[in-house]
C-alpha cells in the first residue's frame, strides 16, 4: 500500500442486507488502487479505501454495475 491513503464514503441507495452489500463490495473492490471496501447497507453507506483519489463516475458506474445508485458523498 502506498503511504497515502485516500478514504472516500459514498450514500447508496438500495442495499438492504447483506447480499446487496457483498455486491457493491466486489464491484468497487475491481477498480484500480482499491484497497479495501465497507458498505453498510443499514447505513446505506459504502466507505472505500484507496491509494489515490477516485473518479466519481468510476465509483458511480461500478455502484451502478450492482444494481445500485450512488446518491451522493457521505
Amino acid at each position: 500500500m502506498s503511504e497515502t491513503t485516500h478514504r472516500a464514503t459514498w450514500k447508496v441507495s438500495g442495499m438492504t442486507c447483506g447480499h446487496c452489500e457483498k455486491a457493491v463490495s466486489e464491484e468497487l473492490s475491481a477498480l484500480p488502487g482499491v484497497s479495501s471496501v465497507h458498505a453498510r447497507a443499514s447505513e446505506g453507506l459504502v466507505t472505500v479505501e484507496s491509494d489515490r483519489p477516485l473518479d466519481e463516475a468510476a465509483v458511480r458506474a461500478a455502484v451502478d454495475e450492482a444494481g445500485y445508485e450512488v446518491t451522493g458523498a457521505a
